[in-house]
């Protein structure tokens, strides 16, 4: 799913306007009557004040139609006209007449108005401003989000929380709605998926409002919102008559004393992506456990006992994974920087592997092309250096990610996939997943795509899709705070029945 610019969304419209040759009022009034059916879906007539804020742009034209709406179905409303410009929209004005028309009165709130009495059981229409907002509210504006802020009423924001930019982050936080609900016109805007942006709303919601085709469809964007379907077409379904070696043979590269577990986890999730075969290569001191607790894993060790000084891969693997709990000690160093100059394949690097990377940047010119590397926020850091904000942030990884032909992975709430200047965000995933380990399982997870044959980009969204469900999964079954990286593990089957909500298939082929 594309996610689109305010400039591309304006653009939209008025392609949208001319092309299907209807008014710009009456597109806004396919807005307001999407609004209104998915209000009175859920309210079914309830006798509830519903409290509308609406500016005196398009996004204030947008809640003074379903304002008509409303009072026609028979609620009961109030509304109040947020008067903070001279100039209004042509728009505005035409359902502000239409609105008078049959006799109801807004309520204009001015810079010396006093505040609106607000109820925790309203429920309060956030109409204020839309996506073309440039600057910080007016302060008495920005009191009067903060009286709706405060009122412990529940706030349904009108396609962006008011006061929250499209493409940047706010300066003052207070001086942004904090939306329970958010109804997105036609497409999700990038700031809904930001850490320091995203907190402002809790859920959204698409509804569309039939933006033409002729220009969603070919429009270039530079992030999509990765959903289902997208999924769906990257999967590669299993042969009939296939074996093992058709699926790869894995190596999951790492370990140290007292952090065997990592490689335990990274190579089990590899086996449960499909890897049709995995060796794990650790030091002595992981032998014995992981011949115990994965027999299915082969198992190559380092002459030493409790770290890697070498990484010599007696055969050519189909992919491999590397840095779980590798240690940054200077002999692993050594060992880590010498397989890099000699091995071209794209590898999948996380962890110890990502910090010896920020330790020496200069390895960076060895890391293969189309190598995956995944970076939780503090890992990042240390490889792009500080940051303004997260629009700078993504700047920067997007820059590292270019120069160096790789794909970064930023691992966070909404997981972005940067390759080629572009991105990819991702749908799946809980906060359960904010535990040890689970990095380990992505690392094993997309070592184990790419050796059925994925290519990395498809790898890193497709297996970031899919680690995400799994934790969804894992998550319905024992919940946010009992979530363990192995529980994410075992539920990986799980998730690929869930892409496709598809049964068992009985039997299968021989090893």
């Amino acid at each position: 799913m594309k996610i689109f610019t305010a400039q591309q969304i304006y653009q939209a419209d008025k392609f949208t306007i001319e092309h299907q040759q209807i008014s710009s009022d009456q597109l806004m009034e396919r807005a307001a009557i999407q609004l209104f059916e998915w209000m009175h879906s859920r309210l079914q007539g309830a006798e509830v004040i519903i409290q509308l804020f609406c500016g005196i742009g398009n996004n204030g034209g947008d809640g003074i139609a379903l304002a008509r709406l409303l009072k026609e179905a028979g609620y009961t409303i109030q509304v109040h006209v947020v008067n903070y410009s001279e100039t209004r929209s042509k728009d505005f004005l035409l359902n502000l007449e239409r609105l008078k028309d049959r006799k109801i009165w807004p309520d204009f709130i001015n810079d010396d108005s006093s505040l609106p009495e607000i109820s925790p059981n309203d429920i309060i229409v956030d109409a204020i401003f839309g996506i073309g907002l440039n600057r910080e509210p007016s302060d008495w504006v920005g009191k009067l989000i903060q009286h709706i802020n405060q009122s412990q009423a529940f706030v349904l924001s009108v396609d962006i929380p008011s006061g929250l930019p499209a493409s940047q982050v706010p300066s003052t936080t207070d001086h942004v709605i904090r939306a329970s609900y958010v109804l997105s016109i036609q497409l999700p805007k990038l700031v809904f998926f930001l850490p320091e942006t995203g907190v402002y709303l809790n859920q959204w919601e698409l509804l569309d409002i039939g933006l033409n085709t002729g220009f969603l469809g070919p429009e270039q964007v530079a992030f999509h919102f990765v959903t289902l379907p997208e999924v769906q077409s990257m999967y590669r379904p299993r042969l009939k008559f296939s074996h093992k070696g058709t699926y790869g043979h894995s190596v999951i590269v790492g370990g140290s004393y007292g952090k065997i577990g990592a490689v335990q986890m990274a190579a089990d999730a590899c086996l449960r992506a499909g890897s049709g075969l995995v060796t794990a290569y650790i030091p002595e001191c992981g032998y014995e456990s992981i011949q115990t607790a994965l027999p299915e894993a082969m198992v190559l060790t380092d002459e030493e006992d409790n770290f890697l000084t070498s990484i010599d891969i007696p055969f050519d693997p189909s992919a491999i994974g590397i840095g779980i709990g590798m240690g940054t000690g200077e002999k692993v160093v050594k060992a880590f920087e010498s397989f890099l100059k000699k091995t071209d394949q794209p590898l999948v690097i996380d962890a110890d592997g990502l910090n010896i990377l920020s330790k020496k940047p200069e390895l960076f010119k060895y890391v293969p092309k189309a190598s995956i590397l995944t970076p939780h926020p503090k890992e990042l850091q240390r490889m792009i250096g500080d940051w303004k904000d997260d629009f700078d942030k993504l700047e920067k990884a997007k820059a590292l990610a270019t120069k160096y032909g790789i794909v970064l992975v930023l691992k966070g709430v909404h997981t972005i996939t940067l390759y080629n200047g572009l991105g990819y965000i991702n749908s799946t995933g809980n906060p359960g997943m904010a535990t040890a380990g689970s990095g380990d399982v992505l690392t094993g997870i997309l070592t184990g795509l790419i050796a059925q044959g994925y290519d990395s980009l498809q790898a890193a969204i497709f297996g970031v899709y899919l680690h995400g469900l799994a934790g969804d999964v894992t998550a319905s079954i024992e919940s946010y705070d009992a979530v363990k990286a192995t529980g994410i593990i075992s539920n990986i089957g799980k998730a690929y029945l869930e892409l496709f909500k598809r049964p068992e298939v009985e039997g299968g082929n021989t090893a």
